[in-house]
């Protein structure tokens, strides 16, 4: 029907034009090419909705490409979007900016309704320090030491970012003096224009010291972990948003300059294992940590990884016991991370979230009584003072941010990042775009985000009467589980006593420790 009214429509817009005056001729060329478009939704074979329902159905594929928009702009209410809600994207913009963080009238949410965590506040606050906390990274075996900030910039590789967007980050790092991991892609020129302090991620790729066959090139780890701006180096055994799945650049990401930070070939999709080939299992892992920090001279080394078997990472402990050697530094993704393209499934279904990933690592860390040699860093949603109090009194040192720094950069969760189309130029290598991400302003942007992030945690923790983050606990963080009941996270979890493994294992956690093979991932 839609198609006829179109014919008729143009039938007399020509007429008129005839008759009337040539002016008519403007809508009847209009007309034009909406009746052919409608004859081509009837012939075509692959839309039953537009075969149905020709010009009109178009309306639906229209309505269903802006969804997420008139969603985000128009139906959400401030604390109830995903992945981040209005309420913390606007904390973030406003640090970034230099303006304060304040809402007026109270909490929108709903204090009663079961999920609801809080933390304690004291009778008795304390001053808010001046000088900001940093954590000293390095173990018995590191001979060079860093002091990481309680909020660094989390792994994000150059190619899914944008230059500007990694200089821009990269500066901010180096004026606010913290970290910058650098994601598992390479280490780039941008990385190292500025001076930022770089955590060095190396993935399954080994990206930027790899061999012409795939495999991890020994030479030239030890020439590009020698850069003085290279503070520790990281080995990426797996990451939230898609636990034990490899990493995929597309090829129209892949320009020149990626092909070349990465050793791989210009255009082609870049696709990483989902396993390593350096090791097969526990004790080979500890080995070949033992090897990287040999030859990046002795600077902290560690792995990062989404936790999914507590027995296997208790093997992991027990190869660190047998060898005596231990990582510097373990990072934690949450499940919930996510600037990595991935399945849906593998976002919704798979890997642990952030809190019971954490304290698994922290309670199997203190339990095997290798805690005060290994720090723990954790990242997944990280983005505001009181998130990061939180990770730390579940048993974090340091948090990482990646998507909160991307808002710092300007990204409107637009949720395009793998499609070379981000409309503000953080996740697309389109010149076009990326020229609209100012490094000047971005990077005084993140700076400013992480200062204020920092300075509100601290604000926090003297409102709970602590001192520095080495007293909290977990009894300052509560849970509601039903509007009558409320618990610690001291209650709530299991916390082990330093060596509690070694001597007496509780039950819940005999059989896993019994299990655990430091000769075998087996589960």
């Amino acid at each position: 029907m839609s198609v006829v009214l179109t014919v008729l429509a143009a039938l007399v817009c020509g007429a008129l034009a005839l008759v009337v005056s040539p002016w008519w001729w403007v809508p009847a060329g209009l007309l034009v090419p909406l009746v052919l478009l409608g004859a081509g939704d009837l012939v075509q074979r692959r839309h039953s909705v537009l075969r149905n329902y020709p010009l009109l159905g178009h309306l639906r594929y229209l309505l269903e490409y802006i969804r997420p928009e008139m969603q985000q702009y128009f139906i959400e209410r401030d604390y109830d979007g995903r992945p981040f809600d209005r309420e913390v994207r606007s904390i973030v913009y406003q640090r970034a900016k230099g303006t304060e963080a304040e809402e007026a009238f109270g909490t929108e949410r709903d204090v009663y309704l079961a999920g609801y965590e809080f933390l304690v506040p004291s009778m008795a606050p304390k001053p808010v320090p001046r000088e900001k906390p940093v954590v000293r990274i390095g173990g018995p075996d590191c001979t060079r030491p860093y002091d990481m900030a309680l909020l660094n910039v989390s792994a994000m590789s150059f190619g899914s970012l944008s230059a500007n967007a990694v200089l821009a980050l990269n500066r901010g790092a180096a004026q606010g003096g913290f970290a910058h991991d650098t994601g598992e892609g390479g280490l780039s020129e941008h990385h190292l224009r500025y001076g930022g302090d770089l955590v060095w991620e190396i993935g399954t790729g080994y990206f930027g010291c790899r061999t012409p066959q795939g495999g991890f090139d020994e030479r030239e780890f030890a020439e590009k972990a020698a850069h003085d701006q290279v503070k520790c180096v990281s080995l990426k055994l797996s990451q939230g948003a898609k636990p034990g799945f490899g990493g995929v650049l597309p090829g129209g990401k892949v320009n020149a300059e990626i092909a070349r930070v990465r050793g791989v070939p210009e255009g082609r999709t870049v696709v990483s294992p989902p396993y390593h080939q350096v090791f097969g299992t526990p004790r080979e892992l500890v080995r070949f940590l033992a090897r990287m920090r040999e030859l990046a001279d002795g600077k902290p080394t560690g792995f990062k990884l989404c936790v999914g078997s507590r027995r296997e990472f208790l093997a992991v402990c027990k190869a660190m016991r047998e060898e005596d050697i231990t990582p510097d530094f373990v990072v934690v993704d949450g499940a919930e991370g996510g600037t990595g393209a991935a399945p849906l499934e593998f976002a919704d279904n798979l890997g642990t979230p952030l809190t019971e990933g954490l304290i698994t690592v922290h309670n199997a860390l203190v339990g095997t009584g290798l805690r005060d040699r290994v720090r723990i860093g954790a990242s997944g949603k990280v983005a505001t003072g009181a998130d990061l109090v939180k990770r730390l009194l579940q048993g974090a040192d340091y948090t990482n941010a990646a998507r909160a720094m991307m808002f710092a950069l300007g990204c409107i969760q637009a949720q395009r990042c793998h499609t070379n189309t981000c409309p503000v130029g953080v996740t697309t290598q389109d010149p076009l775009r990326t020229r609209a991400l100012d490094v000047a302003d971005k990077s005084a942007r993140v700076r400013r985000y992480q200062e204020a992030t920092v300075r509100s945690a601290l604000q926090i923790m003297a409102s709970m009467g602590v001192r520095s983050p080495g007293e909290l606990a977990p009894h300052q963080l509560r849970r509601r589980l039903d509007p009558r009941t409320v618990l610690s996270y001291g209650e709530l979890y299991t916390w082990l006593e330093p060596g509690q493994l070694l001597t007496a294992p509780p039950s819940a956690w005999r059989r896993d420790w019994e299990a655990a093979d430091p000769d075998s991932f087996r589960r």
